[in-house]
């Protein structure tokens, strides 16, 4: 982390988004955001409201409702120069932009041999837990990592969510930021100095000894929780943060001292991204291990409308809690 920090504030991440994202257009005329109803509304969670009245409409611009044009416009505009940060609303509206993902934006420095910068930000957000109905509650990051080109990073701690935030906008290269419609409303301690996380750097952000816990976003909330309700138990909450490039050798540092390893994440069982990071446990750690990495996520099902019916699907603090003491 490149920081030079005086103090902290408490923020929910909400406010944090707002606020880096008004650091960096203060800081670089080249930065500008659209998306859907961005200028006005704020955005699909009001995330945004009120740059467009400190930056003006050119810097805060609404987009037909096209994600394919949304993303496709901005790409034109980073490899000429400019420093776009596209909203797309929901994670499953990705796929309306799926060829510009996949053959333009993973695609285009590599094919123009490294001498193209790139410098697009993409947000969007997981919706887990939210009675939103199938095709507003998914969550997709692993997805976008599987694309060779793409940085993925997934914001969960208000701190974390501003210094990835940064480091995204100032990136040359395309980065996806996946927020999570769950955590926004969660606060934290800010440093209140400019700072940046580094892209592709995990965080401990629980020290302990006995069981490692690898959580993302919300879950890494219900970590938090988990690891409080677990009697006798010291566990150690590791977030990935990026999840591609994926710091490998923190999660491994982490499964080696502890030698028992919880990985939960709000993609499915099969082929999520806790498959990969259980993957990245046994091939730098096995021999610590003293049990099999447990896995938890979502069961392999579009996520129900229905309240009770979603609650099965989702993991919970309870899950995680489970899970640890079955290690422990």
């Amino acid at each position: 982390m490149s920081t030079a920090t005086s103090g902290t504030e408490e923020m929910a991440v909400r406010d944090v988004i707002n606020q880096a994202l008004g650091e960096e257009m203060e800081r670089d005329e080249r930065v500008y955001i659209q998306g859907i109803d961005v200028n006005g509304r704020g955005g699909t969670s009001n995330i945004l409201k009120g740059l467009d009245e400190r930056f003006g409409d050119e810097r805060v611009r609404n987009t037909p409702i096209s994600e394919v044009s949304i993303v496709g416009s901005a790409l034109g505009a980073a490899a000429t120069g400019m420093r776009p940060v596209v909203e797309i609303m929901y994670c499953g509206f990705l796929g309306v932009a799926g060829d510009q993902l996949l053959n333009q934006v993973a695609k285009m420095r590599y094919m123009f041999g490294g001498k193209l910068d790139l410098p697009l930000t993409i947000r969007t957000k997981n919706v887990m837990g939210a009675n939103a109905a199938a095709q507003h509650s998914q969550a997709l990051h692993h997805w976008l990592a599987a694309i060779p080109g793409l940085k993925v990073v997934c914001t969960s701690t208000p701190a974390d969510t501003k210094g990835l935030l940064k480091a995204a906008v100032r990136s040359n290269d395309p980065v996806m930021v996946f927020e999570h419609g769950g955590v926004y409303n969660r606060k934290g301690e800010v440093p209140t100095e400019d700072y940046v996380y580094e892209i592709g750097e995990a965080a401990v952000e629980r020290p302990g000894e006995d069981v490692t816990v690898v959580a993302t976003q919300n879950q890494l909330w219900n970590a938090f929780e988990a690891a409080d309700r677990v009697d006798d138990v010291s566990v150690e909450v590791v977030s990935p943060r990026t999840i591609s490039p994926l710091d490998t050798e923190t999660i491994a540092e982490s499964a080696r001292k502890t030698g028992r390893c919880v990985v939960v994440d709000d993609t499915p069982l099969s082929y999520g991204t806790q498959s990969q990071f259980a993957t990245t446990i046994y091939e730098n750690a096995f021999f610590d291990l003293d049990f099999p990495v447990q896995r938890i996520g979502v069961n392999d099902v579009p996520t129900p409308f229905s309240p009770s019916l979603e609650d099965e699907v989702i993991p919970d603090t309870d899950d995680i809690a489970d899970a640890i003491r079955k290690l422990a």
